[in-house]
């Protein structure tokens, strides 16, 4: 299966606009994870913006959502 990176860059919601890995979904992920991160599609369009893409604030956000409450 070949990448299709032009693809994957119209979906890609990470709004870090340097960032060089847009639209290579393999290495997004490898890249994060070895932060101990998540990548940005992961998030909700509020909570990506502030850039915390820790695995932490993915549990904060979705145990959240799951309680019934808003993220923000």
């Amino acid at each position: 299966m070949e990448c299709q990176i032009d693809a994957n860059k119209v979906k890609c919601p990470c709004t870090y606009e340097p960032c060089s890995r847009k639209g290579k979904c393999c290495d997004c992920i490898s890249y994060h994870l070895e932060l101990d991160e998540l990548p940005a599609c992961v998030f909700p369009p509020e909570v990506e913006k502030t850039y915390d893409r820790s695995i932490a604030r993915f549990v904060e956000v979705f145990a959240n959502k799951a309680r019934g409450g808003r993220e923000g």
